[in-house]
């Protein structure tokens, strides 16, 4: 049942794969090592060559995924701090040796759709530094330059996405670019409580079976850094993975399919579990971008 399992994250890509013919051996092509950051579990995959790209689906490249865990049951003020300072430390070295100047930060995604507006919804705590360095050197000039842009979505704009950053970039003329963006997972556990961040770019809507024009270096001419928060799992992927923890075999995948017909899933508590892990990743862009600043002094600059 596994190809018809659908997933954005590249650590699941390797669990199905390791899965689908109870293999316990060293995957061909493919790294993988766990670490502990800040209190919190990450999990770096990377793709070292065509084999093992073709076996996990995913261009060779960097995956990280910082697995948040119990983070919305978590009262001790230090949890929101430790997420971002372990995020914004797993992407830095992502980011080229020559980027030192400008930054685009994109937030993809409908924002009148919870589960599909972390993108924009991130946006809303990335700290744009841009104007403020060209008008007021003397105060900000020591700072990156960063611009944000929430392109919406073609059904709204007739434009897509991937042509609006186009022409963005065409004017900006940035030197990195930081991509944001929902993901599919096909796990319910990881809605919502999963980060990934990937140096390869990003297809969006590839999770829910509407892939657009790839947004990566080829394609823009500009390093892409992807951070993608999966928030809906595929109705049969989980139909799938139920049916194999219950020690069912040989189900029809046709079925499956037929049972989810283009359904998703998503949290209940997905408002607010969204607009929490979307500030989780605004602010770690801010720390990955200004080192020097702390969570206290990017919540000051943002207020």
């Amino acid at each position: 049942m596994g190809n018809i399992k659908r997933t954005d994250l590249a650590v699941e890509a390797r669990e199905l794969w390791q899965e689908s013919a109870k293999k316990t051996t060293t995957l061909p092509g493919v790294e993988a090592e766990d670490d502990i950051v800040e209190n919190y579990k990450i999990t770096r995959v990377r793709i070292l060559n065509e084999q093992g790209a073709e076996l996990l689906g995913k261009p060779i490249g960097l995956y990280v995924t910082l697995e948040l865990g119990d983070f919305f049951e978590r009262t001790q003020p230090q949890a929101f701090a430790e997420a971002v300072r372990a995020l914004a430390q797993e992407m830095r070295p992502m980011i080229p040796d020559k980027v030192n100047h400008t930054a685009l930060i994109v937030g993809l995604g409908n924002r009148n759709i919870t589960p599909d507006a972390v993108g924009p919804l991130s946006m809303e705590s990335v700290m744009v530094t841009r104007h403020l360095v060209e008008k007021i050197p003397d105060v900000f000039g020591q700072m990156r330059q960063v611009a944000a842009l929430t392109p919406g979505v073609l059904g709204m704009t007739g434009i897509e996405s991937g042509e609006i950053i186009r022409g963005v970039i065409g004017r900006t003329n940035p030197d990195l670019i930081i991509i944001v963006d929902a993901l599919a997972s096909r796990a319910l556990n990881r809605l919502c409580t999963t980060i990934q961040v990937a140096d390869t770019g990003i297809v969006p809507g590839s999770g829910v079976g509407n892939a657009r024009a790839a947004l990566n270096k080829e394609t823009l001419d500009v390093p892409v850094l992807a951070v993608g928060v999966p928030t809906v799992v595929d109705a049969a992927t989980m139909a799938a993975d139920l049916i194999e923890q219950a020690g069912i075999a040989d189900i029809d995948p046709a079925i499956l399919q037929k049972f989810g017909n283009g359904m998703i899933v998503t949290p209940k508590e997905i408002d607010s579990q969204v607009s929490d892990v979307a500030r989780v990743v605004g602010y770690a862009i801010n720390m990955c971008m200004h080192p020097e600043l702390s969570v206290e002094d990017i919540t000051n600059f943002l207020s």
